[in-house]
């Protein structure tokens, strides 16, 4: 919280501006803002918290400023770190991570040493007892020193501040009896800051010290020199009671801002060591004062003597309170209200506190007030005398990334020519921990916590029932866990113990444990608290049931684990099919000549790496000279599928070969797939055809397959095929037989169903992309091949096996090769 500068202006409402009050009220908010922030920019400047790095480790380490100032500059440069970071390091803040320097021997509690011979699980290794502090007198300098610097770090405002040092200077060697804080303003003058064990009289006489020469304080500001006083006519008209006083200067930045007074009833001069330890003091106050920066700017004296008659009434209630000052434009309007003085018990939506309130402006600070009921009501307050009260209303407050809605009820009365504000606050505690209960039993979580200082063990209900323990038995204690734990998670949860309570590493861990209803599935999350010496000294963190879950998972990783032996099953079947198919189907290694004809051939396995299809070729010469051409499809994929298309394959060259004609085989055949003595009924797609070279002639048949594809003088069409089902289907079915010439320059196209067949489109949009294709690539000049058309036609994701064959008669004969047995070249 910082103190706002006050500013007034002109007010922008008449009646010709339309602009509404609230809005204008809002608008100088803004600007007030504006300029605030600004000054706050300079208060966060490095030399606050380089003054306030140096006063901590002043106080830890009993040196010097200019010794501690040389400390961070070491430990700076020898960490890679800048200086701005180291301080933020010894300070604690964020940007500065690290742990803090030691502190002296006998400050914090010692732990109990390790039993390292015991058990993992023995909470006397952890427990830190308490051992009373050593008695020690506080007279020596260096001790006070310590233990101010301490107690200035995290100071509110200058009045916090001073009451800081009178209660550390009051005892030997200061014997300190009051405390002043005067700060210089931009005219010159003197404003006290804050004062302890000064009366409201002579406070009162000190609030205002004109720039003029004489007065000790301003001599210190001016030279930047101590002054010790032991004569009590030296510091003119202010002096007070106080034999012996020091004036000492505050150098906040590169200059003298301030000069803080030590007022002693002593009547002896200051020691040597004294006025060392003041001087260091002066220094520590430095860092301080300017993080808090300077008091708020004044209102009119009239309010100033109101509060302080009233803080001391506001002191003693035990509610929320305080006393608002009207602040007026120049025409005497009111454009906000400052609190001036505040009850201790007094928190705002922004958990601000007490004296933390005195000298915030009500529309800084909740912009959402004004043109509410309760702002109405003030101003009436204020305007009529009439008391105001509201009954519970909400009050929606925006602070940076949270949106807060509490509700309060807000009584406002007039005194002289401020109001004393008192409310309650209705937060909702009661449905606050109904909801968290709600979390926690959702979520099937609880949290617990174990003071190892206190050896104190505290559990949520939920802990409770997700141990499934009576909750009048209390929480389990470290010894009870491994009773409960399954015995195989032991060696892991006592390594994590091990770390967690004696390494302090944070833990995120999965156990079992046995309990009345079986075996459940917890995951404990937990982190310990650490002292200065990185030693445990709290640990607290949450369990949750995550047995659901864990049996979830575990039924999952069975289901995978089933999969991945079924697909090593599949592969291995492939990879034998694979091999049967490479022995029963060989596949040419260049173009076939058969009498007048050549033949190429393609053979395209899909891309799934799991299943082996049927497909299947025969490309031969007759014995009468003629040549015998076939492509079929047998359903399915894998062993069986290969199996029936080889009996498919060597059957039907059989009959060929034995002079039955193209129907009686495909009857045959069909008898062959309806009477398979191993019980698996198969069904296939065939087309046969015959080739007489002498008529250039091609008989052929068909059994529920594609229709060839006859690219002749640059078109594409599909031959129409004769009628015939599927070998399988039927027990008596019936095959015709269809024929046509060849002429020189035809490509003649045998296929199966996987070149023209896609996911999600029908047979006639994939028949017309193979005739596109097939037109494109042999209805040319050029010459075309086999793999230019299948680059045409390959769809990204090959489903399905392709067989392909081109039955090509070219314009000039072609002259066959003579083998060793003097055939003209085959491939069966």
């Amino acid at each position: 919280m910082c103190h706002a500068r006050e500013v007034t202006s002109e007010s922008a409402w008449d009646g010709e501006s339309g602009v509404a009050p609230d809005v204008v009220q809002l608008a100088r908010v803004v600007a007030r803002l504006r300029a605030e922030n600004e000054r706050l920019e300079q208060l966060a400047s490095t030399a606050a918290v380089l003054e306030r790095a140096k006063g901590v480790l002043m106080a830890r380490s009993g040196r010097s400023a200019p010794a501690a100032y040389q400390e961070l500059t070491r430990r700076a440069s020898s960490g890679g770190r800048t200086l701005l970071e180291e301080c933020r390091r010894v300070l604690g803040e964020p940007g500065g991570p690290g742990p803090a320097p030691s502190p002296a021997p006998g400050d914090l509690p010692e732990a109990v040493p390790a039993h390292r011979d015991g058990s993992v699980f023995d909470s006397a290794r952890y427990v830190r007892r308490t051992v009373p502090r050593p008695g020690r007198p506080h007279t020596t300098a260096a001790t006070v020193l310590r233990e101010l610097g301490e107690g200035l770090v995290g100071v509110a405002d200058a009045q916090e501040l001073a009451g800081r040092l009178l209660d550390h200077l009051a005892g030997p060697p200061a014997e300190a009896d009051a405390v002043m804080i005067l700060v210089r303003t931009a005219d010159g003058a003197l404003e006290l800051g804050g004062h302890a064990g000064v009366g409201a009289t002579l406070a009162a006489r000190w609030r205002h010290v004109p720039p003029v020469a004489g007065t000790a304080a301003h001599d210190v500001i001016r030279s930047g020199e101590a002054s010790w006083l032991e004569d009590p006519g030296r510091d003119g008209p202010h002096g007070g009671p106080w034999p012996t006083r020091a004036w000492l200067p505050v150098v906040t930045g590169h200059a003298v801002t301030a000069a803080l007074g030590v007022l002693r009833t002593v009547d002896a001069p200051f020691a040597p060591a004294v006025r060392e330890l003041l001087e260091e003091a002066a220094r520590l106050c430095a860092g301080s004062l300017l993080a808090c920066g300077t008091p708020p700017e004044r209102a009119d004296r009239s309010a100033e003597r109101t509060a302080r008659l009233v803080q001391p009434v506001l002191d003693a209630l035990p509610g929320a309170a305080v006393l608002l000052a009207p602040v007026r434009s120049a025409t005497g309007e009111v454009e906000d209200f400052r609190i001036t003085a505040a009850a201790p018990r007094s928190v705002d939506v922004a958990d601000r506190r007490g004296g933390q309130l005195v000298g915030l402006r009500v529309l800084e600070c909740y912009p959402t007030v004004a043109g509410t009921p309760a702002w109405q009501g003030y101003l009436e307050t204020l305007r009529t005398g009439r008391p105001y009260a509201c009954d519970p209303c909400p009050y929606e407050e925006v602070a940076p990334g949270v949106r807060r809605l509490s509700t309060f009820s807000v009584r406002a009365t007039k005194l002289g020519d401020g109001l004393v504000v008192t409310w309650t606050c209705h937060d909702g505690a009661a449905r606050q921990r109904e909801l968290l209960g709600d979390v926690q039993r959702l979520g099937n979580l609880g949290w617990a916590d174990w003071n190892l200082v206190t050896d104190t063990i505290t559990w949520s209900q939920q802990v409770y029932s997700i141990l499934d323990r009576d909750p009048e038995r209390g929480p389990l204690t470290l010894e009870e866990l491994p009773r409960h734990l399954v015995p195989e998670d032991l060696p892991a949860f006592e390594r994590a113990m091990r770390g967690l309570l004696g390494a302090g590493t944070s833990v995120d861990h999965p156990f079992r444990i046995t309990t009345r209803s079986g075996v459940r599935h917890l995951r404990v999350v937990a982190e310990a608290v650490l002292d200065a010496r990185d030693a445990p000294v709290e640990v607290h963190g949450f369990v949750q049931d995550i047995t659901a879950q864990r049996l979830a998972e575990l039924a999952l990783m069975e289901t995978q684990q089933a999969v991945l032996a079924q697909r090593t099953v599949l592969r291995a079947e492939r990879t034998v099919a694979a091999r049967l198919q490479q022995a029963l189907l060989p596949l040419p290694g260049q173009s076939l000549n058969l009498a007048d004809l050549r033949v190429d051939v393609a053979y395209l396995p899909s891309h799934d790496d799991l299943n082996v299809g049927g497909d299947w070729y025969s490309a031969l010469e007759l014995p009468d000279g003629g040549v015998l051409f076939a492509v079929g499809d047998v359903a399915g994929h894998g062993i069986d599928a290969v199996a029936a298309m080889a009996q498919l394959r060597f059957t039907a060259k059989g009959m060929v070969f034995t002079g039955s004609s193209l129907a009686d085989a495909l009857q045959r055949l069909n008898t062959l797939l309806l009477h398979t003595s191993d019980g698996h009924h198969a069904t296939a797609t065939m087309v046969l055809g015959r080739y007489d070279p002498a008529a250039r002639r091609l008989t052929w048949a068909q059994a529920g397959h594609p229709p060839p594809l006859l690219v002749r003088r640059g078109r594409a069409e599909f031959l129409t095929p004769p009628d015939g089902i599927l070998l399988g289907a039927q027990a008596r079915p019936a095959y015709g037989r269809a024929e046509f010439r060849i002429e020189p320059g035809d490509h003649l196209l045998l296929y199966t169903d996987g070149l023209v067949e896609r996911v999600g489109e029908v047979l006639d949009e994939g028949l017309g992309r193979l005739a596109e294709s097939a037109r494109r690539e042999f209805g040319g000049a050029r010459p075309g091949s086999l793999d230019a058309l299948l680059a045409r036609l390959l769809p990204r994701e090959q489903r399905d096996d392709i067989c392909l064959m081109d039955v090509h008669l070219p314009r000039r004969p072609v002259v066959p090769p003579t083998g060793p047995d003097g055939a003209g070249g085959r491939s069966d």
